[in-house]
């Protein structure tokens, strides 16, 4: 098992430099630079912005600013926001919880549907309900986040009044963060109500975000139910007389589900920036975007870097737990 967590670590290494390169390299790429951003209409003298951008560390060659950034990035800093004058990774952590809350949502909303249509579809191959389900998930992926998401607005906020536009709790509430999770938070409060605001708020960015990986988990469990139930050991504990059910949920089910589960972590955070920039939920992706568009550096930088960290974090953790189920891989 060491040797097999060693390997997949050293992978992680060329990947983080990658990732810091690409994060490095997307906010310069944009047009104008942040002091001329911070100044506005109001403008500011060459000499000035001379001044800024030397102490901002922005005229020195490129190269020697990324080796500056990575530098940084090593000992644990990740810069300090131009916006807000706070630490980056202050300011992630703070609104992570609001978009991990988000993305759980959506992936059990994903999960509970997605992996029983997979199951059916499989089970069913060739027939009609399996065209159907896959029909059905293959125009849930090719929505556009955005047009999905004004769509269930217009429908279910605005015509049918039974959901809120935007943010995470009606206004009439108060709540005090205690683990950042507005679910959790409204029930320890003592507001009456709260929680079901919550709730309301969280449905329609739950389902936009879920949307994708839902279409992606059933037709993904559906290749990985054929390819499984075709493997010796499935024909063995059928030939035992096991029944479908325990043949497909314990045999074939849990190897293909880690796998299946943990590519979406990266699709729910990058769509996490979209569904939360329409619904206005206040979480990283909404800040990033926010960030993009001040040409806030530092925090784009850190930003997409904490993001791809988790996202690395989560597919080591599948290939642990992928590992301990079939022993087989760590060799």
């Amino acid at each position: 098992m060491f040797k097999f967590l060693f390997k997949r670590l050293l992978v992680l290494v060329p990947v983080f430099f990658g990732v810091t390169l690409v994060a490095f390299g997307f906010i310069r790429a944009l047009p104008g630079d942040p002091v001329e951003v911070l100044a506005g209409e109001r403008g500011v003298s060459p000499e000035r912005h001379a001044e800024l951008m030397a102490k901002l560390g922005l005229d020195q060659p490129l190269w020697q600013q990324y080796l500056s950034y990575v530098g940084d990035v090593l000992q644990g800093d990740l810069g300090t926001s131009l916006i807000t004058n706070r630490p980056v990774a202050e300011e992630f952590f703070e609104l992570f919880p609001a978009t991990a809350e988000l993305a759980i949502c959506a992936i059990l909303f994903a999960v509970i549907l997605g992996i029983p249509a997979g199951i059916i579809a499989a089970v069913k191959r060739g027939t009609w309900i399996d065209q159907g389900i896959m029909s059905i998930s293959l125009a849930g992926y090719s929505m556009p986040i955005f047009w999905w998401g004004l769509l269930l607005i217009i429908l279910f906020s605005n015509t049918l009044n039974l959901t809120p536009v935007s943010g995470r709790l009606s206004f009439l509430f108060e709540v005090e963060p205690v683990t950042g999770f507005m679910l959790i938070d409204s029930l320890l409060s003592d507001e009456k109500g709260a929680f079901k605001s919550a709730l309301h708020h969280l449905v329609l960015p739950a389902i936009v975000l879920g949307t994708i990986p839902l279409a992606v988990i059933a037709r993904q469990t559906r290749s990985a139910m054929l390819e499984v139930l075709s493997e010796d050991y499935v024909r063995t504990a059928k030939a035992k007389g096991l029944s479908p059910l325990r043949v497909i949920a314990i045999h074939a089910l849990r190897n293909a589900m880690i796998t299946v589960i943990g590519l979406q972590v990266a699709v729910l955070l990058g769509g996490a920036i979209l569904t939360e920039t329409i619904f206005g939920w206040p979480g990283i992706g909404k800040w990033i975007i926010f960030s993009v568009f001040s040409r806030d550096y530092f925090a784009v930088q850190g930003g997409l870097l904490l993001i791809a960290g988790c996202v690395m974090v989560v597919n080591l953790t599948v290939d642990l737990l992928y590992g301990l189920i079939n022993p087989r891989i760590l060799h």
